[in-house]
Order: structure tokens, then sequence, then C-alpha cells
């Protein structure tokens, strides 16, 4: 069967298009290079990439920030430490007195040439994000690499140490699970408290919240996929458990993704495939409108079924409690 023949367009699926309902955050991806190169990782990040943000596109980054109210700056990558400028950038946004926040593979503040960035994010007091797969060794391992585990933990202890996760203090650690294989994410709320419990016990490390994220069928991902034969089921998988409910908190409707490049995107998925901005809005940093983009349409695709799958998937979790059920496919 042609699975991409027999999946109904998103849009159809969804009972119209998704318009975007202000910009919230605005998502900026410095670069793809990274000392990982993680199985499930969808922007194929990795030591051989060369794309990286330059200060002259940061500059126009933060003078969009200056001029509009935009509450929060997420940054990403890639691994964003390998960025040169990172560290100016970061002191730049943490100027702007908005939440400013940092998605970091965990494993590179414990390098002697980025270790710095555990102080520095504490003095900035972002929040860090750590993709923490699975309590599992094993399964973690094999999705980001031989002994990254370890490492984590060590990087996760750290972060502790400098009073992140810690009760009564504002260093906020949340962490990320991804599935381990070709089926959606367990219920947030359980996965947490078995991470929380497990984490504690075994290694006396804590955290704020668990964020939960349906693996993105592109990328690297992708590849996998097709090359283990669960393409098909995982996409019937993420069809079979459309839910609607999920439609009105999905990301793209208050996030704006900014690209290496200066790009701009509904999202870093639609980011990976290409898909800038459309339907009038600009489409890129340099152009940047905000009234335009606020109420932009969503350029939508067969992987927007991921993000309304089940409870639904965001860089911030789940969407929504009300849970269709997970359906398992093929086991990877």
């Amino acid at each position: 069967m042609d699975i991409q023949n027999a999946i109904k367009p998103f849009e159809q699926m969804a009972a119209g298009s998704i318009i975007a309902n202000g910009i919230e955050i605005l998502q900026i991806n410095v670069g793809y290079l990274c000392n990982l190169a993680c199985r499930h990782c969808h922007v194929q990040a990795g030591p051989g990439r060369s794309e990286l943000m330059s200060e002259k596109t940061m500059k126009i980054c933060l003078r969009i920030l200056q001029e509009n109210s935009i509450p929060v700056i997420d940054i990403t990558g890639g691994a964003p430490e390998m960025n040169p400028a990172m560290p100016w950038f970061l002191e730049e946004c943490a100027l702007l007195k908005r939440r400013l926040q940092v998605r970091t593979n965990g494993v590179i503040l414990l390098e002697k040439d980025f270790s710095h960035f555990l102080d520095l994010y504490t003095r900035l007091g972002a929040d860090v994000v750590v993709s923490l797969p699975h309590m599992d060794m094993k399964i973690t391992n094999r999705q980001r690499g031989d002994g990254v585990y370890s490492r984590l933990i060590d990087a996760i202890r750290k972060l502790n140490e400098k009073g992140y996760g810690q009760k009564n203090s504002d260093l906020i650690l949340n962490l990320v699970h991804n599935p381990g294989g070709a089926y959606l994410p367990g219920l947030q709320s359980s996965l947490e408290q078995q991470y929380r419990q497990a984490l504690k016990e075994k290694f006396g490390i804590v955290f704020n919240n668990l964020f939960c994220i349906t693996n993105m069928p592109i990328g690297r991902y992708l590849d996998y996929l097709k090359r283990t034969e669960n393409y098909e089921d995982y996409m019937t998988a993420l069809v079979n458990a459309f839910n609607p409910a999920t439609l009105a908190g999905v990301m793209c409707r208050t996030t704006l993704s900014v690209a290496w490049d200066g790009k701009l995107y509904d999202c870093d998925f639609n980011q990976v495939l290409g898909m800038t901005v459309n339907h009038g809005a600009p489409e890129n940093i340099a152009d940047f409108d905000f009234h335009q983009l606020a109420s932009r349409r969503i350029v939508t695709g067969d992987h927007c079924y991921a993000c309304t799958a089940g409870a639904g998937s965001s860089c911030a979790g789940i969407l929504t409690e009300n849970d269709k059920m997970n359906c398992p496919a093929g086991e990877v």
C-alpha cells in the first residue's frame, strides 16, 4: 500500500486551516552543529554540520524582540552551545527580561570547552531543557549513543548542584522523553512520576517537569523508520490516534521558528522540511511583520499528525489531558 496516498490531507482531517493566534514564543535555532548524532534527531544535527547562525542574524532577532513584546525566547540547535556567538547572544537575550529557555543535549556541558555554560545559564537564570529519552540506560544509549546515559546523569547532577530543579529554586530544569520505538509516548503524568522516583532513588537527582514528545517522522528518525520497515505502521498509528482536542493547543499557533539563516517557519519541524511560512507572511526575520505573522495560516503536512496524536505533542510536552488510546506500531 502507498501510505502517502492513503493518508487523508491533514487540513481535511482538521476540518480546516490552522491559524496562528499571536506570537508568544520566538524559537531560535542557532545551528545544526552538535557533538552528538542522535538517532531520533529530526534536524539531523551532528559533528559534521556546518550551519551556524551569524551574529548579523542574531542582532536582527534581538531587534525584533526589542520592538515586539514576545514573552519567551527559546534557543535550540543542534547543540546551541557550539555556536561561537552563543555566550554573547545569551547575555543580550537576558537583558530583554523575557523568559529565556535553552534546549541542550546535556552532555556537552561536561566538555572542557563548554562547561562554562553551566555558570552562564545559572547567572542568567535561563530555563534549561535536557533530553533524557528514557529511564532505561540501554534505550537512551540506543537513541543517543553509547555512554550518553551516564554522562547525562552527571550533567543533570551538575545542574542540580547549581540549584536547577531544586525545591524553592527559580532555576528551572525540564527533561524530555521520547519513545524508544515506533509508538506514541505513554501518559505524561505517569511517566513524570516514574522518572522522578527512579532518578531520585538511583542517582539522587531532581528536575521540575517532564515533557513527552512524539518522535517526528522526518529527518534521521524517518530514515530509521524506513530502514526498519516501520514507516507505514507508524504513520498509520499516528493517523488512527488523531485527536481533534489537540488542535487548539498545537505549538505553531503561538510559536514562530527562526532558522540559522534567518528564514521563518511555523515550527522547527517545518524548518527541517524547508516549508517556510506562507500565504503572504514574511519568510525571513529581516522582513518581520508582527501583525502578518501573528495571524498567519499555518503550513501543514502529513508530519502534523505526530503533534495531534493521542494527548498531542509540543516542545512543552502534551497538549491535552483528553488522550485517545495510544496505538503501538511495530516495535523498533
